[in-house]
This record gives C-alpha cells, sequence and structure tokens, in this order.
C-alpha cells in the first residue's frame, strides 16, 4: 500500500515538494512517520490514548528534523471540521478507518473538506465483494455463504492498524468500491486510481513467520494490486480520489 500511495504521490506533485499530509486514524503513525521522513510535513490525528501513547514513543526516537515535521493531536475523524480549515491538506490519508464507522458519508465529506484543489485522498477499507474469499479458502462454507449477505466482516480475524495488531470481529463494516466511487464523485474528489492489497496473504495465519526475503511476495502482491481480476477480490482495496 505504501508502494501505491507513493505512485499516486509522484504523479502528481512536483519531486521535493514538501506536502501537507493528514493521516486520520493514524495508529502507532508507522505511515506518518514514513512521510514525515521523507521530508513533508505531517498532522496525525488519533482518538485512541493508547495508540497516540505509541505514536508520541516512536516518534521521540526520530532525529530532531523529523519530529519537527510531524505533528500528533487527539481527535476523531468525523470532527476533521473543527480542527481544520478548509483547504488545509495537500494529501489526506484514511486507512482502515472507515470499517469502524456506521455513517462514512460524512466522514469522507469532511475529509474532501480540508483538501486543497487537487489534492491526493487515500482510502484503505475492507473489500465487501471479497468477504467470501477468506472463510471459503479456509473450508469455512457456512461462513462463505453468509458473507455473501453481509456488510460486516464475517469472522473475528488480527488486522493491522497503522502497523498495529488490533482485532477485528464482527462489528467491523466493508464497503463497494461501486459505491465509494459513487460518493467519493459526490463529494469533489473522484476516483482516480484503486489497487487491491493483501491479495494472496489475507489467508496466512496470525503470527505466521516472514519471509527472510520479503521482495518476491512484495512484487507478486503489488503486481497483483494493480491487475484484474485479482484486485476485486483483495481483502483490502486502496481507493485514490483526487479534489477538483
Amino acid at each position: 500500500m505504501a508502494r501505491q500511495l507513493d505512485e499516486q504521490i509522484a504523479g502528481r506533485f512536483p519531486v521535493g515538494q514538501r506536502l501537507r499530509v493528514l493521516d486520520v486514524g493514524m495508529g502507532r503513525g508507522a505511515q506518518a512517520l514514513r512521510l514525515a521522513r521523507l521530508g513533508h510535513q505531517v498532522t496525525g490525528l488519533e482518538q485512541d490514548a493508547t495508540m497516540i501513547a505509541a505514536a508520541r514513543e516512536a516518534l521521540s526516537r526520530e532525529p530532531e528534523g523529523i519530529r519537527e515535521r510531524m505533528r500528533i493531536m487527539e481527535g476523531d475523524g468525523r470532527d476533521t471540521g473543527v480542527h481544520f480549515p478548509p483547504g488545509s491538506f495537500d494529501v489526506v490519508l484514511c486507512h482502515r478507518v472507515l470499517m469502524h464507522v456506521q455513517e462514512p458519508d460524512p466522514v469522507l465529506a469532511g475529509l474532501a473538506r480540508v483538501l486543497a484543489p487537487g489534492g491526493l485522498l487515500s482510502l484503505l477499507v475492507r473489500n465487501a465483494d471479497a468477504l467470501a474469499m477468506r472463510p471459503g479458502l479456509a473450508g469455512d462454507w457456512a461462513g462463505a455463504l453468509s458473507a455473501f449477505d453481509t456488510p460486516a466482516v464475517p469472522h473475528a480475524r488480527t488486522d493491522s492498524h497503522g502497523g498495529t495488531p488490533v482485532r477485528l470481529g464482527l462489528d467491523v463494516r466493508a464497503d463497494r468500491r461501486e459505491t465509494l466511487t459513487a460518493t467519493l464523485a459526490g463529494i469533489g474528489a473522484p476516483l482516480q486510481a484503486w489497487y487491491g492489497v493483501r491479495v494472496f496473504t489475507d489467508t496466512a495465519e496470525d503470527g505466521a513467520a516472514v519471509p527472510e526475503d520479503l521482495e518476491p511476495l512484495l512484487a507478486a502482491e503489488e503486481r497483483a494490486g494493480r491487475t484484474d481480476p485479482y484486485r476485486s477480490v483483495a481483502a483490502l482495496l486502496h481507493l485514490c480520489g483526487v479534489r477538483g
């Protein structure tokens, strides 16, 4: 997903431009820190106190220049209008957040509002069109059948929020690309590109050993994430809209 995001940033902004980035629901700040290290001015917004403490601890270990480029704020993604004026950011990240929000449209409208013209909105969501894949591949036929008719993730499992394992359960939503495409068009940040994330690796067991050489795995996932029909059945969708 980071490679996909970098591709979108490189294709839309001049090389070397220091971007104003907002990471909504930043978790422990893995993505926010990565972008700060690349020279961007980053604001991380998070409501979980444990995540905020972890992000601040990680930031404290960075060189002074990076610490000066990153700001951590406590807050809810539904209240971006309270915290920031319109057009405040060149890039807004909202990764693995909408799955925890029952009504995503107001959140998305708020995110589009704080984007500057030409700004990039990066969303990472659960793929509602692929919920039957994981239980089906595991041989859980009842779970696979029920997944066709529910917008919720059918089984609890460990996922990652900002690089941190969190437990997902039945109250976690999923979104359809078709629906989000219409929503993005309606809020003035139409979809420009989309990718699949975790096409092959979603069936990996929690705590599975990580290969010593990750590059072949990443290359295969990256290729599948931009190739039909593989990306359509990815566990996660990475959608990139651009503010008109």
